[in-house]
């Protein structure tokens, strides 16, 4: 864990810094496992120099991340493995769109392994595969895709957004559709809570659902007027979420914010601070 005398490098560290030191209490509060970050939320500085921003995500206390965004799909691999390697960061699952899973699966599977995951997450889909036949046409290779991940050593899990829940081609709902039509052996979810809050739905009643389905959470907070924030700084309770049953499984917690301002560091650590601190 970062040590409160060691300054944050990089823009916005001494900020960090202070603000670690005011609303982090003492390890033992640590109610969850290694707390990650999906590496999105600080895409700008990653592509910049993704050694540094790995090193400063490991100063705040992240223990895993999960690859997404920034470039990082055409980064040297192995260098991103030894960095962080060096500073006990593990990649438990990485984010591979669509498109690359269709026409590049074994480079798709090896950049998964160089960079240490066991999980590859699809997450997003476009527009064009959102009409009822489009998503239907798609649903197949999710199958596909989580099948040859098995063989690979690997599992699938899907990302979701708030069209899925939206978008009701004949009243159903692309969730809904996507549940039924996907293997539940195979294809497994990770729910991110904003998203699924901004489309109106009950997060607490998805986790029931989906109980085993449940491969991880995102983790990012919403405002009273729906926009996104810090986990901590918005109107989610985490810690009624997490306390369900159904979701006991759960073992990675990967903080996001889509929309983080720069720079970064602050945002990011008042998320880690937050879920550190939490009871539930």
């Amino acid at each position: 864990m970062i040590s409160r005398r060691t300054a944050l490098a990089g823009g916005g560290g001494v900020a960090a810094l202070a603000l670690f030191d005011r609303i982090v209490p003492p390890a033992s509060a640590a109610q969850i496992g290694p707390i990650g970050l999906q590496l999105y939320t600080i895409r700008e500085i990653f592509q910049k120099d993704p050694v540094a921003a790995l090193e400063q995500v490991a100063r705040i206390g992240y223990r895993e991340v999960e690859f997404g965004g920034g470039g990082y799909d055409t980064m040297d691999h192995a260098l991103l493995r030894r960095t962080m390697d060096r500073l006990k960061l593990r990649a438990p699952s990485v984010h591979i769109g669509y498109d690359a899973l269709l026409g590049q699966f074994d480079r798709s599977v090896q950049m998964a392994k160089t960079l240490g995951a066991d999980t590859v997450v699809l997450p997003y889909m476009t527009d064009e595969h959102r009409t009822g036949p489009a998503w239907q046409a798609a649903l197949p290779n999710f199958n596909r895709f989580a099948t040859g991940l098995k063989r690979a050593g690997l599992s699938f899990a899907y990302h979701n957004h708030d069209f899925e829940f939206t978008i009701k081609p004949g009243g159903v709902s692309l969730y809904d559709q996507l549940l039924k039509a996907t293997d539940p052996a195979l294809v497994k979810v990770e729910l991110d809570i904003f998203w699924a809050v901004h489309a109106g739905e009950d997060a607490a009643a998805w986790i029931d659902r989906l109980g085993s389905r449940l491969y991880a959470y995102h983790v990012k907070d919403m405002r009273a007027d729906r926009s996104m924030t810090a986990v901590g700084q918005g109107t989610i309770d985490f810690a009624a979420l997490f306390r369900r049953r159904a979701g006991a499984g759960v073992r990675h917690f990967y903080v996001e914010n889509d929309q983080a301002p720069a720079p970064y560091l602050p945002d990011i650590t008042t998320s880690f601070a937050t879920l550190r601190a939490l009871r539930f």
